[in-house]
């Protein structure tokens, strides 16, 4: 393959499609939270993964886990935490039975806060989406992210 060839002229426009939807979809929501939350994205998709990380097998993540759920290296996760623990959305404490593992999680006024952005969050992706379904280049990754189902949670309709 050349770097004219059309295979790959077609995966570098896809990429680019893709990542237009991701940046259009992130800057709706950031404004959204920041604005009515104090909250950035990294911010608030942090607490989100905390928060459940309890309802899932284990109870606990450790720091590489929650840093490839948000998407962050381990060191910009941990001053995440940090910010966060300062500003009491978050406690440490270390583990019962590994005195070296080091456990994060949401401090009530966290789970305050995090409840109260949600539907922020959830109504901001909305919009975007909508917004984004317009645009006759991102209409078809649209399709594809409404119809996406995680494996292990909930489809939308029965969230």
């Amino acid at each position: 393959m050349t770097a004219t060839d059309p295979a790959l002229t077609a995966l570098s426009q896809g990429w680019c499609a893709l990542s237009l939807l991701h940046g259009r979809i992130e800057s709706h929501i950031e404004r959204a939270l920041e604005a009515g939350h104090g909250l950035s994205m990294r911010e608030y998709s942090l607490l989100d993964v905390l928060d459940r990380q309890h309802m899932g097998p284990g109870g606990h993540l450790q720091m590489k886990q929650v840093a490839d759920a948000v998407v962050l290296s381990q060191s910009a996760t941990t001053r995440l935490v940090s910010r966060l623990e300062e500003r009491g959305l978050l406690t440490r404490y270390i583990c019962a039975t590994d005195r070296r593992g080091i456990y994060t999680d949401v401090t009530d006024a966290g789970r305050t806060l995090l409840e109260e952005a949600r539907p922020t969050n959830d109504a901001a992706l909305r919009e975007a989406l909508d917004e984004a379904a317009e645009n006759p280049e991102l209409a078809p990754l649209v399709r594809v992210v409404e119809e996406l189902r995680v494996p292990g949670r909930p489809a939308p309709a029965e969230a």
